[in-house]
């Protein structure tokens, strides 16, 4: 709508095979289009993270239950990229548990200053755990880093779990 100065305006066209008969029908494919991108993340999760691709099991129902499991956890980590990006000062407690936000705050001792503990500094944190590197010029980290920082929390939420002594016990 605003072009550059120096640049001319584009002019998108959408090819669809299906019925547009008037402005509220080209919207509207249009506003399914806008998804697709969301989509093929989140299969590109499903894929490259859980390797899906890869499973060899040997029952239906055993390969249908790891890819349902599979599913949600795509699901998981496409959600929490999206949500950082479009409701950054959303409540973490909507995302992570205590133990996983109490874990953030101790593994990420450089990002413990910043002034919010909303949403978006938790995923910074868990990207960091994934190799994101939170330079000012870096663009808002992505569904990799997410996935391998939601691999190395769970990890970590796991060694805290077993590291404390068994309720009833003293220790």
């Amino acid at each position: 709508l605003n072009p550059p100065e120096d640049r001319e305006r584009i002019h998108w066209k959408l090819i669809t095979n299906l019925p547009v008969k008037n402005h509220a029908d080209a919207v509207h494919k249009l506003d399914w289009y806008s998804k697709r991108w969301k989509i093929e993340t989140f299969f590109r999760t499903l894929k490259t993270g859980c390797r899906i691709e890869e499973l060899r099991l040997t029952t239906i129902n055993r390969l249908a239950n790891c890819i349902a499991l599979c599913c949600v956890v795509a699901w998981r980590v496409s959600w929490l990229t999206i949500l950082a990006r479009e409701a950054p000062e959303a409540t973490p407690a909507a995302v992570f548990t205590e133990t996983e936000r109490n874990l953030l705050d101790s593994s990420t001792p450089k990002l413990r200053r910043a002034p919010s503990r909303n949403l978006a500094f938790y995923v910074r944190a868990v990207a960091r755990l994934g190799g994101y590197l939170d330079r000012a010029s870096d663009p808002p980290p992505g569904t990799t880093v997410i996935w391998r920082g939601m691999t190395r929390l769970a990890d970590l939420v796991e060694g805290a779990r077993i590291s404390r002594p068994p309720a009833g016990t003293c220790g």
